[in-house]
């Protein structure tokens, strides 16, 4: 195992050299790649150059960029280094950059263009610490304390034989518990927090990835590289000599077809897209290929699902019964026996066309980000796309567990990461329901320890001390441990509500900006795994008195839902400070106020679990919509 990622960034030049590292677009429509030789000797010539301009072991260093080839090549600049970086896209806030770039005692910060560099300039009163401002993009304006790296890269070159025995000096210094990164997590709290992130953390999650990435697939990238999900991901292709193909939403359609990934790290808004788009085609065909598809897809799920049954890989909650079992494996060995030859036919004529709507050469992908809806985790592995759940948390780096081809079961994460440890707690009473006799099909909240689990919040112990006891990290997610010895995430203990698109929101500044309103007595924000927030709301009873004597009187006249409404768009809207996907799009109105003993605690606390499951049919219909 390696000690530290400079390691194997200067291991892969040796293994790969010549092959393409990365590829990427500039001006043409075209893909440019770049071989592992030249990419790590480009950021080796940058890290002289960092450290000829004073970088130390240990310093921080910003980075505001997106996805593109010289925001690696800075990344593995900085870490040969042994510093950190402190990474962030260009949709950076003014928020972000006041507190994050001061907080995290940034001095050196790479930007990627003009835009960006607007921001900081916008900003610069208040970044006194903030000395150097490294430029990616080739066209700058006049700035002071500006350099380009382009400019750094050839000043390195020629910096070699005078600064790399300093630099490799630097790279055996890095012990695996250095922080490689620290990542500020998302939210609507005045003080994001900064989570440090070791080589120990992240070398660990490529030792133990418990399937294989071959040295010939192509990955493509379409994930914010800042995220740690991608990076991890990014640092598997660079250990195993694959090439990662940089692309984004617009040209995704296109760059699916040309690139013909094998592999790549995603989303599940990513799949519910590829889904509905393929879906929208099925419906404007022909009769007669809707037809087929229809059939294909039926004929498919019922063969993959008697397989599943078969080879253990069905979801079980509560245990299999031995006599049960067997009589569903003869049902299941006989419905194989009779769609064996038909599932394979359609598969070629209808099944084949449909894969090729992610290029059609896909052997797999890992889902992470947010809850896979079930309808589309069954369609596309139903259709002969692997999706490879996952589970973790920035804090996790991120991955506790995930699904593998040989383990692929549907409506769970898959098994738990080698080496690490997990248990779970009763939110009632704090006993632990797994390791224990009885654990298996039991819901609790999830506690983990293992050499992925974080350093800690940057300068915030107090921060720390919440999410640690007795040495385990508390997820805040609930989770049961199935008969197949797999993850299943039901929901979350802690507040934090993370949206389908993976997107981090704190829903009480929400919550108590529409306590703000005369009309709104409680609030509730709901959104995990789904698309978009909404609200459940008990109206203010002495608002609306003219309306009725009642909330189910006061509940049903129109024009309490539109004065509601009215209130919810103007209270949490982006002139308040919310961001686009903290808005809150629907409600619905309850008809009994939250009460201490059911919905509240004695601190007059919400129970979110208990009013998420008391009102799910609610719920349900919002977003069934």
């Amino acid at each position: 195992m390696y000690k530290n990622l400079a390691e194997i960034f200067l291991a892969s030049r040796e293994k790969f050299g010549s092959l393409p590292a990365f590829a990427y677009r500039r001006n043409s429509k075209n893909f440019q790649t770049i071989s592992y030789k030249d990419l790590i000797d480009q950021a080796e010539y940058l890290a002289l150059a960092l450290l000829d301009l004073g970088v130390n072991p240990k310093d921080h260093i910003g980075i505001i960029a997106d996805n593109r080839l010289e925001w690696i090549i800075a990344d593995i600049a900085i870490l040969m280094n042994g510093a950190a970086d402190i990474p962030r896209g260009t949709d950076v806030t003014d928020g972000d950059i006041n507190y994050i770039i001061p907080h995290a005692d940034i001095e050196v910060l790479f930007i990627e263009n003009n835009f960006v560099l607007e921001k900081i300039n916008k900003n610069i009163n208040n970044l006194p610490k903030l000395k150097t401002i490294i430029f990616m993009d080739g066209n700058i304006q006049s700035a002071s304390k500006t350099s380009h790296m382009a400019d750094l890269i050839e000043k390195g070159k020629n910096l070699k034989k005078q600064l790399l025995p300093k630099l490799y000096e630097r790279i055996n210094n890095i012990s695996s518990d250095d922080l490689f990164t620290l990542i500020y997590t998302s939210g609507t709290t005045g003080a994001p927090k900064g989570v440090m992130l070791t080589h120990g953390n992240i070398t660990s999650q490529i030792e133990y990835l418990p399937f294989h990435i071959e040295q010939k697939e192509r990955i493509l990238s379409i994930l914010p590289i800042w995220h740690i999900f991608e990076r991890v991901f990014e640092m598997i292709a660079i250990s195993s000599g694959c090439c990662t193909y940089y692309s984004n939403i617009r040209n995704l359609k296109e760059d699916l077809s040309t690139v013909q990934p094998t592999f790549m790290a995603s989303a599940p808004r990513l799949w519910e897209s590829i889904y509905q788009g393929i879906i929208a085609n099925v419906e404007k065909s022909p009769l007669i290929n809707k037809f087929l598809f229809h059939l294909a897809y039926t004929v498919s799920k019922s063969y993959n699902s008697a397989l599943r049954f078969l080879k253990f890989r069905e979801l079980d909650l509560i245990g299999r019964n031995p006599i049960l079992s067997f009589c569903k494996a003869l049902y299941c060995f006989v419905i194989l026996i009779l769609l064996t030859l038909p599932n394979a036919i359609l598969d070629v004529l209808v099944l084949s066309k449909i894969r090729k709507a992610t290029g059609g050469k896909l052997r797999g992908s890992v889902s992470g980000g947010g809850a896979l809806p079930l309808h589309i985790d069954e369609f596309f592995n139903n259709i002969g796309i692997p999706v490879l759940e996952g589970y973790g948390l920035t804090e996790t780096c991120p991955v506790i567990a995930v699904r593998t081809f040989d383990s692929l079961i549907i409506g769970t994460v898959g098994r738990v990461y080698k080496n690490t440890e997990i248990r779970l707690i009763d939110i009632n009473n704090g006993n632990c329901i797994y390791p224990g006799k009885n654990g298996l099909g039991r819901k609790g909240e999830l506690h983990i320890r293992g050499p992925q689990v974080m350093k800690g919040y940057y300068k915030n112990q107090e921060a720390t001390n919440k999410v640690y006891k007795d040495g385990w990290f508390n997820t805040g997610d609930l989770a049961i441990l199935t008969y197949n010895n797999c993850i299943k995430i039901v929901g979350r203990s802690k507040e934090t509500i993370v949206l389908l698109s993976g997107e981090n929101v704190e829903p009480v500044p929400i919550e108590n900006m529409l306590l703000q309103s005369e009309f709104i007595d409680q609030a509730i924000l709901i959104g995990q795994d789904r698309k978009f927030l909404s609200a459940l709301i008990i109206v203010n009873t002495s608002s609306f008195k003219e309306y009725g004597s009642s909330l189910e009187s006061m509940n049903s006249n129109p024009e309490v839902l539109k004065i509601i409404q009215k209130e919810i768009k103007k209270l949490i809207s982006t002139e308040q400070g919310f961001k686009s996907f903290e808005k809150v799009v629907d409600f619905r109105l309850l008809p009994k106020a939250f009460e201490v003993g059911d919905e509240l605690t004695a601190k007059l606390s919400m129970k979110r679990h208990i009013i998420t499951e008391k009102y799910d049919p609610l719920i349900t219909d919002i977003y069934n919509i």
